[in-house]
């Protein structure tokens, strides 16, 4: 195996094994994947079954956008083919798309009109790069599905699904990943300033579009963080570079 696509494998497993740690998965369900540069029109993606807490690197599917599995031994969830085939062949950043349900993000995308606002530093990171789909449709059981969340998705990083959950796109799995994990963290905070029942205090549209705008910048910090992270999945249990 060329040792970058072993490298992605690693990545992805690490990705959901960490997501799994700080609470951003819900069982067995959602999916994170990943199109490795030197497999076009292909993805990594994990499979249906396995709890995201002991996926391994072997554990992947490799899957091409016509749903056919390349790699793997595990059964391929249908609606994970339809959201992440149709987003990574429509989508200019999406290398890496990770769709979950994570507690506070969802929790927004159940509440009528309540948009990601800019009222803390994590949900800066977000500012005018978040899309809205305002209708649920069930689950995504067909690729026509699939293609309307690509398109409600746009060219954006961020999608709340109305009453379901969120996905996150990156150039790759560490930007993506740090995307994810704090956003959760963004909505967080959000959930609890309502609570209070008293108005938000939003940051300024001008210092909110000049925040977290440096592309090398927040690289460098994904790297940094994830890797960061690896290391505590090494020091505990280091089964998912298998």
């Amino acid at each position: 195996m060329d040792d970058s696509l072993r490298q992605a494998r690693i990545d992805l497993a690490a990705a959901l094994r960490l997501a799994a740690r700080f609470a951003l998965n819900e069982g067995i369900c959602n999916h994170f994947s990943y199109a490795p540069p030197e497999r076009p029109g292909c993805f990594l993606v994990n499979p249906f079954g396995l709890h995201w807490s002991q996926m391994t690197a072997s554990d992947l599917l490799l899957v091409d956008n016509d749903g056919k599995v390349l790699e793997g031994e595990r059964e391929l969830e249908t609606t994970a083919f339809c959201i992440h085939s149709r987003i990574h062949m429509r989508h200019p950043r999406a290398a890496c798309v990770l769709h979950t349900h994570m507690p506070y993000a969802t929790t927004l995308t159940s509440l009528e009109d309540t948009p990601l606002e800019p009222i803390s530093q994590n949900a800066l990171r977000y500012y005018n790069d978040v899309a809205y789909d305002q209708s649920y449709n069930g689950l995504a059981g067909d690729v026509e599905e699939g293609d309307r969340m690509a398109a409600a998705m746009g060219g954006k990083r961020v999608l709340f699904l109305a009453n379901h959950g969120v996905v996150v796109v990156g150039d790759n799995i560490p930007k993506a990943f740090e995307d994810l994990y704090y956003l959760e963290r963004a909505c967080q905070l959000q959930v609890l300033a309502h609570s209070t029942g008293r108005p938000l205090k939003r940051v300024t549209d001008n210092i909110a579009a000049t925040t977290f705008t440096k592309p090398e910048a927040a690289q460098h910090y994904a790297e940094a963080h994830f890797e960061a992270l690896k290391r505590l999945l090494d020091a505990e249990d280091a089964s998912y570079l298998n």
